[in-house]
């Protein structure tokens, strides 16, 4: 065996052996107490756990392989063992729970039946992880992936990470649609439900009644993954192909709606635009127009869901248009091609790839999106508010909220079987490793102005939202009393220096958690969605496409559910860290993920493959191709990962709000209570701390990972002046 194989089963005595099985009560999961006492092996020999024999017996037969020769037999005895040890790993963990619970039939097989274990700790997942690898490096041995070792350990760490923190907690709560309180199956309820007319009716076309929940999801994701498409395909062309002025400005201002709790958005612009709105004021003294209720409803919902998620296609698309061989475009000029024939015959297929993730990020983002909608919704009902209300109302009706996380689940799967129709089976490569220091083709006049006009009401909008916001913390009360104060400021983040420096306004606690866990799990979440994209468009594995979908499956689901099915899934034996920091930490990684592997993907579909053989040849493994190669040309897909996970760390509400504990409170848990209590100043004050905040954060991101090197020219102010002369389009 290689030595990466023997320090695996290494790793996987160590923890069967010398770590602590089980998390003992009140262990923070911070500590990490070694000893015999305690571990999987003295549990087994005192006969206080004979359910964990089988994980040891697993490791044994492998430790008789530790000294063979590699070769495909090993390979495959070093699977099957591998499978074998996951196997029994599982299923003694989900037979043997809490007392007269779990699989007794199943838990009689492993010495367990009507016997309980608490939440497995530390040594059973350093076990997890050295069977794991066993298997992925049985699999190599055998040939898989070339035999790399780390592409298929990294498949395996990638698969069971997803079954584990998004397959597990999604079929723990979509199982609730099919049975009652009592645990029966009730397909006839679910049949009924599912159907209807509250999510399938069409009343609105035939009669003056409301449509179903479900086609206003569908109407408001379709319109929210359109626009936010097309303005942020516009932004990222303005700044990145024109010599405009005030571009910096810009780019802030696109920028900031991603940092901003999502329903601070919502507040300012009824702020602006509702009965009492500043606008509505304005529009009725000046020019008599009647005050109304428009911003309540569709048109309020979408143009919230606008603002907020355009900066998410923005972050996609300005590294794809970066992408994009300028030698391309040259090569239509050289044959005679004006600008806008070169845009539409060269420029926009290659955007492909960037507008389909661009818009499947928009569409689903606004169908898990309840914050928005629970503010401006109105009467206007959509799936992500009927679930927030089935699941926390008075009603609680855990089914209903299940099955309309399947409707969900469907129209999630439609958007990306349609992603994958339209973009097809074509190459998108452009950046190939060869000479490339072309210029990029200045925009089409017609383009330049069209994309002004879209930009400029979005940016100036934007501008006034968040003079309110900022505004907003330093009145007494926006909107009545516009008496300016420093109040809200003073009670959220006052510091004592009588006793040294102390912090003791009131939100400091909250916002230390928030971003200690933030700075945790942004890097966490880069890695693991730019790898996932990695695997997904550079190996050819068995279930790729249906990896490449599972990765999404977090995103569908509404954050409220998902914050449910985690406590639903983690409360109990035999992973129980409710009520942690690990547990959100979790959350965080896994529910940002999927914008991590869309922009990564779209970034690699230009890389051509030929420099990741390029390096093979020079007989690197896939590792340092993967860091010396590849990486330094996804810096600014790494960028939007780190910058999105980290500010929706900072700002999310829905994923959290039921995982959050006293010790591990978080900001916006901490500001919706302040709402809910009235104190709107200190509520928005403490947003406008959060924004300056990730403001400095994402500089330090940007200054950190810095810009990728495409050894092209400069592209100074991209006018005709400052090329050889072009024709017009």
């Amino acid at each position: 065996m290689r030595p990466a194989t023997r320090l695996a089963l290494l790793a996987g005595w160590l923890g069967y052996a010398l770590i602590p099985w089980y998390l003992p009560d009140g262990m923070s999961l911070a500590g990490f107490p070694f000893g015999k006492a305690g571990t999987a092996l003295a549990l087994v020999l005192s006969g206080a756990a004979p359910w964990l024999a089988p994980v040891g017996v697993a490791l044994l037969l492998a430790s008789l392989l530790a000294f063979r020769q590699e070769n495909a037999g090993t390979g495959k005895l070093l699977a099957w063992i591998g499978f074998a040890g996951l196997v029994v790993f599982f299923a003694q963990g989900f037979s043997v729970t809490l007392k007269d619970q779990g699989m007794p039939a199943l838990a009689a097989l492993f010495g367990g039946a009507g016997a309980s274990q608490p939440g497995m700790g530390f040594g059973a997942l350093v076990t997890l992880v050295s069977l794991l690898l066993l298997l992925c490096h049985g699999l190599a041995y055998r040939g898989l992936c070339r035999g790399d070792l780390f592409t298929t350990s990294s498949i395996g760490i990638v698969i069971m990470l997803i079954a584990l923190f998004i397959f597990l907690p999604v079929a723990v709560i979509l199982r609730s649609a099919l049975v009652d309180s009592s645990g029966a199956l009730v397909l006839g309820e679910f049949v009924e439900r599912f159907f209807s007319p509250t999510i399938w009716g069409l009343g609105c076309l035939s009669a003056n009644t409301n449509c179903g929940v479900a086609w206003n999801t569908l109407i408001l994701a379709v319109l929210t993954g359109l626009i936010t498409t097309l303005l942020g395909l516009a932004c990222a062309l303005l700044i990145l192909r024109t010599g405009m002025p005030g571009k910096r400005a810009m780019r802030l201002l696109t920028v900031l709606p991603i940092i901003t709790p999502p329903f601070v958005i919502g507040l300012a612009l009824i702020l602006l635009f509702g009965r009492s709105g500043l606008f509505s004021t304005f529009l009725f003294d000046w020019f008599g127009i009647p005050r109304s209720r428009w911003i309540y409803g569709l048109p309020g919902v979408l143009l919230a869901q606008v603002l907020a998620f355009a900066p998410i296609a923005f972050l996609v698309l300005i590294g794809v248009v970066q992408g994009i061989a300028p030698s391309l475009e040259e090569a239509s000029q050289t044959l005679g091609a004006k600008r806008w024939t070169t845009f539409r015959t060269v420029t926009w297929p290659l955007l492909r790839p960037g507008l389909a993730n661009a818009f499947l990020l928009g569409f689903v983002e606004s169908m898990a999106d309840f914050g928005n909608p629970l503010v401006l919704g109105g009467n206007f009902e959509v799936l992500s508010t009927k679930i927030f209300f089935a699941v926390v109302g008075a009603a609680h009706n855990q089914g209903q909220a299940a099955v309309l996380a399947i409707v969900l689940l469907g129209f999630t799967l439609a958007a990306f079987w349609a992603q994958q129709y339209w973009l097809g089976g074509k190459s998108y490569t452009t950046v190939t490793g060869k000479g490339d220091s072309g210029l990029p083709t200045p925009l089409p006049r017609r383009i330049t102005w069209i994309s002004a006009l879209v930009i400029g009401p979005w940016v100036a909008l934007t501008a006034v939202i968040y003079v309110v916001i900022l505004m907003g913390g330093f009145v007494k009360t926006m909107g009545r009393d516009h008496t300016p104060t420093l109040q809200h400021y003073i009670t959220g983040f006052s510091i004592d220096f009588s006793r040294g420096l102390y912090f003791d306004g009131s939100a400091w606690p909250s916002f230390f958690t928030t971003l200690k866990l933030a700075a945790i799990s942004a890097p966490l979440t880069a890695i693991i969605g730019l790898l996932t994209a990695y695997l997904l468009t550079r190996q050819r594995f068995a279930g790729r496409g249906a990896l490449e979908f599972a990765t999404m499956l977090s995103f569908a689901i509404p954050g409220t559910v998902l914050g449910v099915a985690y406590i639903l899934a983690f409360n109990v034996p035999p992973v129980e860290i409710t009520g942690t920091g690990l547990i959100l930490v979790i959350a965080f990684v896994f529910r940002n993920m999927p914008v991590g592997v869309r922009s990564g993907i779209a970034g690699l579909s230009q890389i051509d493959k030929s420099l990741d053989e390029a390096s093979a040849t020079l007989s690197a493994r896939s590792f340092t191709t993967l860091w010396r190669v590849v990486l330094p040309l996804l810096r600014p897909a790494l960028v939007a990962a780190l910058v999105y996970s980290f500010v929706r760390s900072m700002t999310t509400v829905s994923a959290v709000i039921f995982l959050v504990s006293a010790e591990y409170n978080l900001a916006t848990a901490y500001i919706v209570g302040r709402v809910e209590a009235g104190e709107f100043g200190l509520a928005i004050a403490y947003s406008s701390v959060l924004i300056v905040v990730m403001a400095l954060g994402i500089s330090l991101i940007q200054l950190g990972v810095g810009e990728r090197k495409l050894g092209r020219r400069g592209t100074p102010a991209l006018a005709s002046s400052a090329a050889e002369p072009i024709k017009q389009g």
